[in-house]
């Protein structure tokens, strides 16, 4: 590796994914971790204008380049309509600047995570610069389209779950997906100071991503007079956009918020984790071995989050819950029956702690310098 990280000095990587957190935040912690092995080593980061990464690259004031493209829409209002009549000239416009950030930055390596403001930088580099090495890392179990599309081109594919490999026809290394730094460390007697909950009380942590829920929202709700009628307390991220309605059930036994701006500290405190199944959620709940119920977002693009889920399943690690149909009573019938039962919670936590990949980052990072040798 020595050899490697030698030949990597000076080298031109571009590192293309967006759209979403799902394939920014793996992005950026890749760029950070080549940054902190290599600093002679030129990163430049492309995304899209309509993507969270137009916010988050100003930002981490790292170099980039904002492409005018946004995914294919599948709705049939106007609004998608007209947005996908614009399509080919998005398609046109971005190409130009893409050919104009190739001749000028001549990249040596090509990192794509995923998103439609990967795929551009890709089929560039597949059609017109053969000589560029590419490697692509895949967050869900079933690959996503463009994945799919340039899996066969790249050099190797680093993948979070087993189950993906037997979806791709090339070489694939199964690294698991890259997490926050220090996620696994938080304390448990922080949470009374930071969530003002008792750390010595059994706890469900309830959240639907960043943005939050709606659905879980509502299930939350409905369960809540049953919830106070047991020995548990719940740590419960609203999103912003939910918490106002919400807000008004926050007392001693139920802290609700809009953001958990600490994780570490929230899933140290955390018992039992109800959540979506995204596939950074995934990582990082594995990665801090614990149990959970998970519920995946049915409108996924090829229900990869319930693929997700079923990896954890099958390890035994979580439970899975489906939206359609799903009774509030269900829910709670669930917690109840894990919370109260130790045993059945350790070993739910020992199987997620086993396939938990707290070292993925260093291993794709390893995946992309080995292509210097």
């Amino acid at each position: 590796m020595a050899g490697a990280q030698s030949l990597m000095k000076n080298k031109n990587i571009l590192i293309t994914g967006g759209g979403t957190g799902g394939h920014l935040f793996p992005a950026l912690a890749i760029g950070d971790e080549i940054t902190n092995r290599e600093p002679n080593i030129n990163i430049h980061y492309v995304g899209s204008n309509f993507g969270l990464e137009s916010k988050v690259f100003p930002v981490k004031d790292v170099w980039h380049t904002l492409l005018p493209i946004r995914g294919y829409q599948r709705g049939f209002s106007l609004g998608s309509i007209g947005k996908n009549i614009l399509l080919p000239f998005r398609i046109i416009v971005s190409l130009k600047k893409l050919k104009n950030l190739f001749k000028h930055f001549k990249p040596d390596i090509i990192i794509g995570t995923g998103g439609y403001a990967s795929a551009l930088p890709l089929y560039l580099a597949e059609k017109k610069y053969k000589d560029i090495c590419i490697l692509l890392q895949e967050q869900n179990s079933y690959p996503g389209i463009t994945t799919r599309w340039f899996s066969e081109k790249s050099k190797t594919v680093c993948v979070g779950f087993q189950a993906t490999i037997n979806h791709l026809n090339t070489n694939t290394i199964l690294t698991g997906n890259p997490v926050r730094k220090g996620i696994s460390n938080g304390k448990k007697s922080d949470s009374e100071s930071i969530f003002n909950l008792n750390p010595n009380k059994k706890t469900v942590l309830l959240f639907g991503g960043s943005q939050g829920s709606t659905f879980l929202n509502k299930m939350m709700e409905n369960i809540l007079e049953k919830i106070s009628n047991i020995d548990i307390q719940i740590l419960w991220q609203t999103g912003d956009l939910d918490y106002r309605e919400y807000k008004k059930y926050n007392n001693y036994k139920i802290r609700v918020t809009p953001f958990i701006d600490n994780m570490a500290t929230a899933y140290s405190l955390a018992d039992l984790v109800v959540c979506r199944s995204g596939a950074l959620t995934l990582a990082e709940i594995t990665v801090c071995g614990k149990p959970s119920i998970l519920i995946p977002y049915p409108h996924a693009a090829g229900d990869h989050q319930t693929k997700n889920a079923q990896a954890l399943v099958n390890a035994g690690a979580a439970r899975i819950l489906f939206e359609k149909n799903l009774k509030a009573n269900d829910l709670f019938e669930l917690i109840n029956n894990l919370i109260s039962n130790s045993d059945e919670i350790s070993k739910m936590s020992k199987a997620s702690k086993r396939i938990g990949k707290p070292n993925a980052t260093k291993l794709i990072v390893d995946q992309i310098f080995e292509l210097a040798v």
